[in-house]
């Protein structure tokens, strides 16, 4: 889901060579961007002149916190070039390497989150995903499937789209994790979930068996992102593999089986290659490598009432012409001077991989702004999610952009809006395409009478093909001199 997501300089850099060398030159041009850990800084085009916009606002502090369902985070290594484990809660004991098993069972309410993408161009090979759970009980147990979602870089790939779409189906998507976590926003289930598993004692049953196709496609490049949530009546151990396609007798491709799955799980090792090592907490000069996360975090859901202070009913909305202003995803490196890091602590992780789920990929916000007009005018308020030029420390006066923005999209995937309008309630799925410091027009405009109050929710997942931090920011429109 890239810091958590997205890789340094260098590893930009290493994958533009290797493509390199293997004629894939264009290809790499075209991908850069797309795969940039929520880290990086990636280098803009070259630009004759730039105009910095300090945009007026107070940074505050988002109000509420993650919640304690644990997410299966399946995202290093996001390139996948071999079989093997990606990530796998059994516990250690009788496997062939004990080391790719981090013995963490899971139960009740936990959510599963795979990202990972294949690049085979010489033989075309079809690369399987594998979802395996384990039953380590005596009794069986049943594993709701509540929302799933699961969808191809193929269906969904990576574009230039405009600012603001309206996305009233869901049918608009920049990438395959804006696509995957779109529909579970929705509370979707995709057809090719089942509703329930139910796994007998000492037992495995696949929650995914899915395929990454590269065959008959222009560039050999596909990539998969899913977002499943359950509910378990039991313990069950968790594991997500790597697997090219078995043969059939006529050597066409068939999807592995669970005895060919279980005995990977039991005898394999890591998939490969591995992603850059992350920089130690402790570590606070040099370059910061967040790395790629592999491991269970803890935080499935962000909720929160945003107030003048705790304990109160209302946002007071600013005065004309001013703002206040929310991070989401904010993270080590990128608090906006709030100094609030939002990323989801690891529980268990692999030793070479992210210290925390920067980025918090697939983590839903749930924002209730309860605005509050207390003047004696109609007043006019703007909301804008939308991206400064990142930073960990406060900018006097406000966020920083730029005209024109960094050619390079931080943020792309579908927010849905509700709030009152007339005697009804509205709802609006839009999705948004922005780059990095660009000047946006705002999402949505709200008119609030004399002395009223209006209250309008902001939900989001936050999109695996996206790179934090961004802010919601509410601002009071001027009246017309």
């Amino acid at each position: 889901m890239s810091f958590p997501k997205y890789p340094s300089y260098l590893f930009v850099s290493a994958i533009a060579l290797l493509l390199l060398g293997s004629g894939f030159w264009q290809v790499s041009q075209n991908l850069t961007s797309r795969f940039t850990r929520a880290n990086a800084q990636p280098t803009p085009a070259p630009s004759p002149t730039f105009q910095e916009v300090i945009q007026p606002t107070q940074v505050r502090p988002l109000p509420g916190s993650l919640d304690n369902v644990p997410m299966f985070n399946s995202n290093s290594p996001e390139w996948v070039k071999t079989p093997g484990i990606l990530l796998s809660t059994f516990p250690p004991d009788g496997q062939g390497e004990p080391n790719a098993h981090l013995n963490y069972p899971l139960s009740g309410r936990f959510d599963l989150f795979l990202h990972h993408y294949s690049h085979t161009p010489r033989d075309s090979q079809t690369l399987y995903l594998g979802l395996l759970l384990h039953n380590p009980g005596s009794q069986p147990v049943t594993v709701e499937v509540l929302q799933a979602a699961s969808s191809l870089m193929q269906e969904a790939p990576f574009k230039t789209l405009d600012t603001y779409i309206e996305n009233p189906n869901g049918t608009v998507a920049s990438g395959p994790g804006v696509l995957s976590v779109n529909k579970v926003l929705r509370g979707e289930r995709a057809a090719d979930f089942p509703e329930k598993l139910v796994i007998p004692p000492q037992e495995s049953r696949l929650l995914m068996n899915h395929p990454i196709p590269v065959r008959d496609l222009e560039k050999p490049i596909n990539g998969r992102s899913s977002l499943i949530r359950v509910e378990s009546s039991g313990e069950v151990y968790a594991a997500s593999l790597s697997m090219f396609a078995p043969k059939n007798a006529d050597g066409s491709d068939r999807a592995p089986t669970v005895a060919e799955w279980e005995a990977l799980l039991n005898n394999g090792n890591l998939a490969l290659p591995r992603d850059k090592t992350p920089t130690p907490p402790e570590q606070t000069t040099g370059q910061l490598i967040y790395g790629r996360v592999a491991g269970v975090s803890l935080g499935s859901r962000w909720q929160a009432k945003v107030t003048d202070a705790p304990n109160t009913a209302v946002l007071t909305i600013p005065e004309a012409g001013q703002a206040y202003s929310y991070p989401i995803a904010a993270l080590r490196g990128g608090t906006l001077g709030t100094g609030q890091n939002q990323t989801a602590k690891m529980l268990v992780r692999y030793p070479d991989t992210a210290y925390e789920a920067h980025g918090n990929y697939s983590v839903e916000y749930n924002l209730t702004l309860p605005l509050n007009n207390p003047t004696s005018q109609a007043q006019r308020v703007a909301l804008t999610l939308e991206t400064p030029l990142k930073t960990n420390n406060a900018v006097p006066g406000g966020l920083r952009f730029r005209r024109p923005p960094q050619d390079f999209p931080f943020f792309r995937g579908t927010v849905k809006l509700t709030y009152p309008e007339g005697n009804t309630q509205k709802t609006r799925y839009v999705h948004l395409w922005h780059r990095t410091g660009q000047v946006l027009s705002p999402l949505q405009e709200i008119t609030l009478p004399p002395n009223a109050q209006k209250t309008v929710q902001v939900d989001l997942i936050y999109p695996p093909d996206s790179t934090p931090p961004q802010v919601l920011t509410v601002r009071t429109v001027p009246a017309n001199p």
